[in-house]
């Protein structure tokens, strides 16, 4: 077991999509397109698997 798994994950603050992002410095909007890129690549993932499941969902059901 890692102990990323068994220490709580801390909380980011939210990132509000259309919000005024002009009082924030460079390092900030670096920080959070970081961010949200790996939302973007989070949630890639799980699309990818919830397709998978249906693939194989639909191959068994097939038969």
């Amino acid at each position: 077991m890692d102990l990323d798994d068994i220490q709580p994950r801390k909380k980011l603050p939210d990132i509000v999509l259309g919000e005024d992002i002009s009082a924030l410095s460079a390092h900030e909007l670096e920080q959070r397109i970081a961010r949200l890129e790996t939302e973007i690549a989070r949630c890639r993932q799980d699309i990818a698997a919830r397709h998978a499941t249906k693939s194989a969902a639909e191959n068994f059901f097939k038969k």
